[in-house]
């Protein structure tokens, strides 16, 4: 029995699976063991290195997680939000490391992730790089500095491919802003303008979406007062930052007791 944690990669053909997927072959601090896909899809049955074009890795691609995460220790998963209720339930049952990046996620749905909680650890965060995380630390320090005098916006671009708007990114830093001011977030966002909208309203914290081409992810967080602009800047250029930082996570819940972690808890922060 080796003491290298074996991990499961949900999502297998998606863009950020096959990263992952890749991010830990390449480690030499985990083991892949398992790929989930749905029900039908044209991977399952293959060895998913043959699926992605690449040498063969020993592991099949299967659409029975719970079979998957018995063998497992930790479950990486950027899916959908239904997919990653259900996902949550059996790698609770299997007390697995559930590291969780999906976006898009209800307010409940997140709350419904508490029972699986009470068993395993969730590590969940709408963004797992360490740059976009010390962001949102900066972001509650420069939000409790200043007053409504400025007002803020959260500006968010990628792919055209997302679905999701604003980003899991966009909103962590929104609540980040939000907190900082002591405010609640849904009381103060406004996420869309169209028409004739009237005058800004003072204290908002506003969203704004791009999507385009192949953007991986860029986030801009606007202080803006009469004279002056504050802006803290993230931009992604490879994705494979998000898959490091989900299995820095992975690692890191080894031996947690279980409980609902984040980002900030992973690094330190």
């Amino acid at each position: 029995m080796t003491h290298i944690p074996g991990i499961v990669i949900t999502g297998a053909s998606g863009r950020m699976g096959q990263m992952l997927i890749k991010t830990v072959t390449d480690s030499d601090q985990a083991r892949l063991v398992g790929v989930i896909e749905r029900k039908g899809h044209d991977w399952i049955g293959r060895d998913v290195g043959e699926a992605m074009g690449g040498a063969t890795l020993g592991v099949t691609v299967t659409d029975d997680p719970l079979e998957a995460f018995a063998q497992a220790q930790a479950v990486i998963d950027f899916t959908a939000p239904e997919a990653t209720l259900e996902f949550a339930a059996l790698a609770a049952q299997a007390r697995c490391v559930h590291v969780i990046g999906t976006t898009g996620m209800t307010d409940e749905q997140i709350a419904a992730l508490e029972p699986a909680s009470r068993h395993a650890v969730i590590v969940r965060a709408g963004n797992m790089s360490l740059g976009v995380n010390l962001l949102v630390q900066l972001t509650k320090k420069v939000a409790a500095a200043l007053d409504e005098d400025f007002d803020i916006e959260v500006i968010e671009g990628h792919h055209h491919h997302k679905v999701d708007a604003p980003s899991g990114t966009a909103l962590m830093l929104g609540e980040a802003a939000a907190e900082g001011r002591g405010v609640r977030l849904e009381d103060v966002s406004d996420r869309g303008r169209d028409g004739i909208t009237g005058v800004r309203k003072r204290g908002d914290i506003g969203f704004h979406a791009i999507r385009g081409g192949d953007i991986v992810g860029e986030h801009d967080v606007l202080f803006a007062a009469p004279g002056e602009r504050i802006v803290l800047r993230h931009l992604a250029s490879d994705r494979a930052i998000f898959a490091r930082g989900a299995l820095k996570a992975a690692l890191w819940g080894q031996g947690k007791a279980p409980g609902q972690y984040d980002m900030v808890d992973v690094l330190g922060l």
